[in-house]
């Protein structure tokens, strides 16, 4: 059956502080948004739609960027109003239909899954979760026979009603025509004047039917609404990818100071030395090690390579297998052959490096003029000395070497020495005759 999903987005966030919609604050590199946008893709739902506010054009543009429709909901009258908000955008839409918070990071498409299976069986769920602190989460009470007798609300339960552990994530499945039927018939008679998401297990009780219960781990349904709630999300975030690469064969001294981005893919036998960050687009194949302190973005690693320390790779780094990338040495849009070595204080930006090429400490590709960025070719086993500048767009060829301090402006030929700097002239006695003077001008 189709499957789609409304995105409840159009909150304030007012206790972000912040002028960035809530659902654009990242973690693990990506807004709270894409992650619930991830977990719905991977749970199988092929139409999503986003419910912002009026003022949330950067929310609907981002969710555009992710293949989602979206609709606006004018005056913030309720979750259930929300959800109802998107009826218009799925008005030829027949299937189930999933409603979610959109600032739930840690959300999986496993959890979304089991609170489809859950539909299945009664036509409604809900999702529901035990914290270790249910806290003023609203109560979940059960019939009986295991499906959902009402929702409490912590300031209406009962000493009993609160002493359950059974809370409620927010988070339902229907079928998307009867969805939208029951949430036409929400009614606002509460303090708030609002009209909640709540309500609709008991409406659809009308019509014959129960609410089932799947129930998440607490980690997965964690809603974001502070900065402190975003710095605890990207904790477990980071820890729930460090567990799972070490069960895969990744080694890591230090894992609670590594850092890895929503996409990060890192393959067995793998070595990540303390106190490195990936930021977004990052592949490490088997067998590379990445020493400590280095930042890598956008960049490949093949096999047998190794990174750092304080090393940085930037977007279109391409590393091949046991090249050397050393300390100090930042790499960007480039492909590094084979074996090639830059072990320190280099910068190889637009370039082009063979395999078993050498870069000498202190070695610049010059490849931005203020207009163009140029590239720079380096063969096959070429020799590059330290402090040479090499100004794109130029190539040196298989086997050559530049002398040591030389600003390199034309091609080399294949196999050729290239020495560009100026003539070495040595005066004798200057430099004493120098300090003399200047000993005697302080007199």
């Amino acid at each position: 059956m189709s499957k789609a999903a409304v995105i409840l987005a159009a909150g304030q966030g007012t206790r972000m502080k912040s002028a960035l919609p809530k659902v654009l604050h990242k973690v693990a590199g990506l807004p709270l948004l894409g992650h619930v946008i991830g977990a719905l893709r991977a749970a199988g739902v092929e139409r999503i739609v986003v419910v912002t506010s009026p003022a949330g054009a950067g929310v609907r543009d981002y969710a555009k960027s992710m293949g989602a429709d979206s609709a606006i909901q004018d005056k913030q009258l309720g979750t259930g109003h929300a959800a109802a908000c998107a009826k218009d955008a799925l008005a030829d839409f027949s299937g189930t239909l999933l409603i979610v918070n959109g600032d739930m990071p840690l959300v999986t498409g496993e959890v979304i899954a089991d609170c489809l299976r859950a539909q299945a069986r009664t036509g409604l769920a809900m999702l529901a979760f035990e914290p270790d602190d249910p806290a003023a989460y609203g109560r979940v009470l059960m019939t009986p026979d295991g499906f959902l007798n009402r929702i409490v609300e912590f300031k209406d339960a009962s000493d009993a009603e609160r002493s359950i552990g059974l809370c409620n994530a927010g988070c339902y499945a229907a079928d998307a025509q009867k969805f939208f039927h029951w949430a036409s018939a929400l009614k606002n008679d509460n303090a708030q004047k609002e009209y909640y998401l709540t309500d609709v297990p008991s409406i659809a009780r009308t019509d014959g039917v129960k609410c089932a219960i799947a129930v998440a781990d607490e980690v997965s349904v964690s809603g974001v609404n502070s900065r402190a709630e975003l710095a605890d999300a990207e904790r477990k975030f980071q820890d729930r990818v460090r567990r799972r690469l070490l069960a895969d064969g990744v080694t890591m001294t230090a894992p609670q100071t590594v850092f890895f981005a929503h996409d990060t893919v890192v393959e067995n036998d793998v070595e990540i030395e303390p106190f490195v960050v990936f930021g977004p687009g990052v592949m490490i194949r088997t067998g590379a090690r990445i020493r400590s302190h280095s930042h890598l973005e956008g960049a490949s690693v093949a096999s047998g390579a190794i990174i750092g320390p304080f090393a940085r790779l930037r977007p279109g780094a391409v590393i091949g297998e046991n090249a050397h990338i050393g300390n100090f040495v930042e790499v960007k849009n480039a492909v590094i052959g084979t074996g090639a070595k830059a072990n320190h204080l280099t910068y190889l930006g637009d370039a082009r490096v063979g395999a078993g090429a050498n870069i000498g400490a202190g070695t610049i590709t010059c490849n931005y003029d203020g207009f163009t960025k140029s590239i720079t070719e380096i063969g096959a086993g070429a020799f590059i000395g330290s402090d040479t500048a090499l100004v794109a767009p130029v190539k040196i060829g298989d086997g050559a070497i530049t002398g040591a301090g030389s600003v390199i402006t034309k091609d080399v030929a294949a196999d050729a020495l290239a020495v560009a700097r100026g003539k070495q002239i040595d005066v004798a006695g200057w430099a004493k005759a120098f300090r003399d003077k200047k000993k005697l001008e302080k007199k």
